[in-house]
């Protein structure tokens, strides 16, 4: 009799652990969507880490370059080893510490990254972020250089027109580079800027490029595109990139083309 109580008691004991571990799991600091995303991206205390060796790891720039979105569970373990925070191997979030040998100011230098990564329902990596720990003086991860799209605003927008109703062919480009950026791993951050020629007011012509960039950053968002990872900004006339003589206004405003336009600059 007392070797069943005891048996039973184990069992119980067992089931109450695995229960635990599960419950853990399903936690996470960002509340992160069915689809992977998420409206705030939250990142743990280094100083918390529950890693074996409480440091973090060394990973070598091919299993950096080998990790892609749509990826299991299984794959990014095989490349990066357990996340390294109290998130359980089922958490819809993974973070990690990393260390880079020589990508600060001189050879001795390690640059420290965070890493995290958000699954989808699914249980596929969706969404992936970069943040560096300190003031490193360095991107993370190291050696990656702002990616600058640039979208014609006469393509994007209907004539003097900046809401997202006004969007005309350009919507497509739109889609197109929404998706490009939600493949894209360890985006740090996301800088939409609009600029205009010099026809108008400069005061009108600030408002209308910064609605721009409004609209076109809401749109990303719309499509997935972390909220928190993106800021708008107008230029307005102040940075051309075309220098055009006064004469014939058509020839005007054609020669004026490439100022009307929506930058959308991209750092990891």
């Amino acid at each position: 009799m007392r070797y069943k109580i005891f048996k039973s008691n184990r069992a119980a004991f067992a089931v109450t652990a695995i229960m635990t571990v599960l419950l853990a799991g399903c936690s996470t600091l960002s509340d992160v969507k069915p689809d992977g995303t998420s409206d705030n991206v939250v990142w743990p205390d280094v100083n918390r880490i529950t890693f074996d060796n409480k440091q973090g790891i060394y990973p070598t720039q091919q299993s950096i370059s080998l990790i892609r979105p749509g990826m299991t569970r299984d794959q990014l373990y095989h490349l990066l080893g357990r996340p390294h925070f109290d998130e359980g191997f089922g958490s819809d979030e993974w973070d990690y510490l990393m260390h880079f040998p020589g990508a600060g100011q001189g050879a001795n230098d390690v640059t420290r990254c965070q890493f995290k990564i958000l699954f989808d329902a699914e249980h596929l990596a969706r969404n992936m972020y970069w943040k560096p720990v300190g003031d490193s003086g360095a991107g993370c991860p190291p050696g990656a250089a702002p990616q600058t799209y640039t979208l014609s605003a006469d393509a994007l927008f209907e004539f003097d027109r900046s809401t997202l109703s006004d969007v005309t062919s350009g919507r497509q480009a739109l889609s197109k580079l929404a998706e490009s950026l939600r493949g894209t791993q360890g985006i740090r951050a996301i800088s939409v800027t609009g600029h205009t020629d010099r026809l108008g007011s400069n005061a009108y012509n600030q408002r209308l490029s910064k609605a721009r960039a409004d609209t076109v950053r809401g749109y990303l968002i719309q499509n997935g595109v972390a909220a928190d990872l993106i800021h708008s900004r107008g230029m307005g006339e102040s940075q051309p990139v075309a220098q055009c003589n006064n004469g014939d206004e058509a020839a005007l405003i054609r020669c004026l083309v490439p100022n009307r336009r929506v930058e959308v600059t991209v750092e990891k």
